[in-house]
């Protein structure tokens, strides 16, 4: 389970966040690439735009479910 207190700081503000437990596999980008991104030098996912709509949120929701590591997390603020 993602822990808020490890968010990356690249995160947009908002519920959903990534942390530092990521593995950089690019999970998330594949299925939502709206709303993840990795970082230039390739070490981390983050979050780069909260969800606004059912199918997005969805799209989120399906990042976090491929997620091998746990490191999306939807609880943030």
């Amino acid at each position: 389970m993602a822990d808020s207190n490890l968010k990356v700081a690249e995160n947009v503000p908002g519920k959903w966040y990534v942390d530092e437990n990521c593995i950089a596999c690019d999970s998330c980008i594949s299925i939502a690439p709206d709303h993840f991104a990795m970082t230039e030098d390739g070490s981390h996912a983050f979050v780069t735009k909260q969800p606004e709509t059912p199918e997005e949120e969805q799209a989120c929701a399906d990042s976090k479910a491929s997620c091998p590591v746990d490191a999306i997390g939807e609880d943030g603020e």
